[in-house]
C-alpha cells in the first residue's frame, strides 16, 4: 500500500505525474448492457484533467479494454475510445483483457520504472472494477496513487443475493476502501487541478 507519510501529506502533483485514462470507450454508452450509471459529469472531469496534463506537458497513458464478448470487442464501434480521449496523443497506449492496467501491453510498470515516475493519477471507467484494481496494484507496487473519484463512474450491479446495489453506493465503497486501507489518495478533480498548476498560475 501507499507509504504512510506520503499518504498523510497534503496533495501535491509531481511534475512528471502520469495521468492514466482507463477504458473511456464508446461501448460503455450501451446502457441496455451495462445498466444505470452514476456521476454524469465523469467525462467532463476526465476532460478537465486531460487539458491540465496537456497544458503542463505531463505524460498521459490511455488504456483500452479488449473483450471477447459484449460491447468492447475489438473491431466494433464500442471498442473505440470516446472522441475526447481518442484525440489525445498519449505517451503510452495500453491494451488489456483483464481489470488492471498493469496487466496489459505494453507493460505499464516497466514503462513507469524506466521513466522514474512515482505518481499515477487514475481516472476512467469503471470506478469499482478496472480503476479500483489498477489503484490497488499501484499502491502495492509502491506508487503514489491518486484517485479523483469524480473523474470516473460506476454502474449498478447485482450481488449473489439478487440485490442490486446502486452505482453511487459501489463507488462510495470503493473510495472508502482505497482511502481507509491507504491504497490511494481519494481526492476531487478540483484538488488535482489546483495541485497540478505550475507555481504562480491560478
Amino acid at each position: 500500500m501507499t507509504n504512510t507519510s506520503a499518504f498523510d501529506a497534503p496533495l501535491t502533483i509531481d511534475s512528471d505525474a502520469v495521468l492514466v485514462v482507463i477504458d473511456v470507450q464508446k461501448g460503455f454508452e450501451d446502457h441496455a448492457f451495462w445498466g444505470e450509471r452514476d456521476n454524469p459529469l465523469a467525462e467532463q472531469r476526465i476532460g478537465e484533467l486531460i487539458d491540465v496534463w496537456e497544458s503542463t506537458g505531463r505524460p498521459i497513458v490511455t488504456v483500452q479494454h479488449a473483450s471477447t464478448a459484449g460491447p468492447l470487442v475489438p473491431g466494433t464501434p464500442g471498442y473505440e475510445l470516446k472522441d475526447f480521449v481518442a484525440k489525445v496523443e498519449p505517451a503510452l497506449h495500453i491494451t488489456k483483457q483483464v481489470n488492471s492496467a498493469f496487466y496489459g501491453t505494453p507493460d505499464l510498470h516497466a514503462w513507469l520504472q524506466q521513466r522514474g515516475a512515482k505518481q499515477v493519477v487514475i481516472v476512467g471507467i469503471i470506478t469499482n472494477v478496472c480503476n479500483e484494481t489498477t489503484a490497488r496494484m499501484a499502491g502495492n507496487l509502491g506508487y503514489d496513487a491518486v484517485f479523483p473519484a469524480d473523474a470516473m463512474h460506476a454502474f449498478d450491479m447485482t450481488g449473489p443475493d439478487g440485490v442490486t446495489v446502486p452505482a453511487a453506493e459501489l463507488a462510495r465503497a470503493t473510495s472508502t476502501v482505497l482511502h481507509a486501507m491507504r491504497f490511494a489518495k481519494v481526492v476531487t478533480t478540483e484538488a488535482v487541478v489546483a495541485a497540478a498548476q505550475p507555481v504562480g498560475v491560478a
